[in-house]
């Protein structure tokens, strides 16, 4: 008598293989979207590394680190470009400022590439209910807006209200949206801009809870962004006189002008000279203001946890908490952003995903905006768009040791002269960082001809005080790095050959 038993069992594993495939090819069940983790998506304006999860012995931020003792925090993510709008678009599109073609603050993401599918618009498509409060694209003007990433219109996206960034009387006078770069008043947190948007993120968290579809929420502070305005008592969790002053603050030794130039942000507050100049005492208040800031948007992220938590959402949704870019508080001369160094281009990124094996973990491994976009795709269940120049770093979460990335990229356009750039400027500075170095091309755009550079040790000089690149015995350095930047990012995917750079 025949045995039917092989066939039966492979008639079995190709229907299985059949059935498995028919999944993946056809659209989402409504079941399989209800199902889906939430995105509540946390950006922070300017906010550079300064919370205690990352070190910092001065910061008062028990809120955000509470954040990262459930989830993973990235010790060596980098933005694309060092400012508001490029480095934003560069996260919501997963695609790199050369390719948006947006370097500066007044260009639409649409213009150079119409169809492209934002983060947003891609959770839309799948199912995802998705919104915004505050600031998430840029504040003002045309490029804040972006009507295919939303379910429904945004709120608070574009404030010019002077009574929503002041609050004194003093700095209400007068025409203009910048008056003294600081202040301090006794009043509730919902008297400045963000608190209202904490407010209405948690009544739309209320409100979303009811829905029968999975939600990307974006919640944007403007904070710590000048002007540094806050409540009292944000300003009182610290003592102004105990505040480090910077460590180094002279710009980098044999660093050329281009790379040190100010974007100008600071000097245009009324109790800011012209020329940027600052005494001490200025030095330590801007300081102090900086701080009290970010203490102020802890509590508000804090108070959105905690609604999650009230909600039962906690073990539904994945926070994803960013600064849009770093920002120099006096160190190497330099202050606010807009440059191509490591307080400039490193970020905070700190990531929560529900049951993750390893919460509280940190990773050293390079990431770059970049991966956002289909990190979350990929951890939600949704393929990430043909396009996207990042990598998923899902797998970090589970093993943030592995090896990873050899390199990350930034870059910053100047103009020949004068402060702004418009456009790519006449100068772009590209930036790669590895584990040890950062190493900067500044290229004349038209012919590409390499005009300046600068290399910077990590090993031996974290604070990049001093440009080695004109050394005689770095030119072997110099010759891998230029390698590599030329060779870009597409030569970098992870698990790449371990590398002594």
């Amino acid at each position: 008598m025949r045995d039917w038993a092989p066939t039966v069992k492979r008639v079995t594993k190709l229907a299985c293989f059949l059935l498995v495939g028919t999944m993946l090819l056809r659209p989402a069940s409504a079941w399989e979207i209800e199902t889906r983790l939430n995105v509540l998506f946390i950006a922070v304006d300017d906010l550079r590394p300064t919370l205690g999860c990352y070190g910092d012995k001065v910061a008062v931020t028990p809120n955000i680190d509470r954040l990262a003792s459930r989830g993973t925090v990235f010790n060596r993510a980098y933005c694309q470009q060092a400012v508001c709008s490029p480095s934003r678009l560069s996260l919501l599109t997963g695609r790199r400022p050369d390719t948006i073609r947006v370097w500066d603050l007044d260009t639409h993401f649409r213009d150079a590439i119409p169809d492209v599918v934002t983060l947003p618009q891609h959770f839309r498509d799948n199912g995802y209910h998705t919104q915004s409060l505050g600031k998430i694209y840029h504040g003002s003007g045309k490029p804040a807006k972006d009507p295919p990433s939303w379910s429904i219109e945004p709120q608070y996206d574009v404030v010019r209200d002077p009574k929503l960034r002041y609050a004194l009387p003093k700095n209400l006078q007068g025409g203009g949206l910048k008056h003294s770069s600081t202040e301090a008043a006794d009043v509730l947190d919902n008297a400045y801009v963000d608190g209202i948007v904490c407010d209405a993120a948690m009544r739309t968290l209320a409100k979303l809870n009811t829905a029968q579809k999975p939600f990307f929420l974006a919640v944007g502070f403007r904070k710590p962004h000048l002007p540094f305005c806050a409540p009292q008592k944000y300003w009182d969790m610290y003592n102004r006189a105990e505040l480090p002053l910077p460590t180094f603050d002279k710009h980098p030794q044999d660093a050329p002008e281009l790379a040190t130039r100010s974007w100008q942000e600071l000097e245009g507050y009324t109790d800011i000279s012209s020329n940027g100049k600052l005494a001490t005492e200025k030095v330590r208040e801007l300081r102090h203001g900086y701080y009290a800031c970010v203490s102020y948007v802890d509590a508000l992220v804090g108070r959105l946890l905690d609604e999650l938590t009230r909600l039962k959402l906690t073990e539904k949704t994945i926070v994803v908490l960013w600064g849009d870019h770093g920002y120099h508080l006096g160190e190497q001369g330099l202050w606010t952003k807009a440059n191509n160094y490591e307080l400039s281009t490193r970020v905070p990124l700190i990531v929560a995903v529900p049951g993750q094996a390893l919460a509280g973990t940190t990773t050293n491994a390079l990431v770059e905006y970049v991966d956002v976009y289909p990190t979350l795709a990929d951890v939600c269940g949704v393929d990430a768009p043909n396009g996207v120049e990042g990598i998923s770093f899902k797998p970090l979460f589970s093993d943030p040791d592995r090896t990873w990335k050899e390199a990350v990229f930034s870059q910053y356009p100047r103009a020949r002269s004068g402060n702004r750039h418009r456009g790519h400027g006449d100068i772009m500075g590209y930036a790669v960082r590895t584990r040890r170095y950062r190493y900067v091309e500044w290229q004349d755009w038209d012919s590409k001809k390499v005009v300046a550079r600068e290399l910077y040790d990590h090993d031996s000089d974290p604070s990049e005080s001093c440009n080695l690149a004109g050394l005689p015995e770095h030119t072997i350095v110099v010759k891998e790095l230029a390698q590599t930047l030329a060779a870009g990012w597409k030569d970098v995917p992870p698990l790449a050959r371990e590398s002594r750079k």
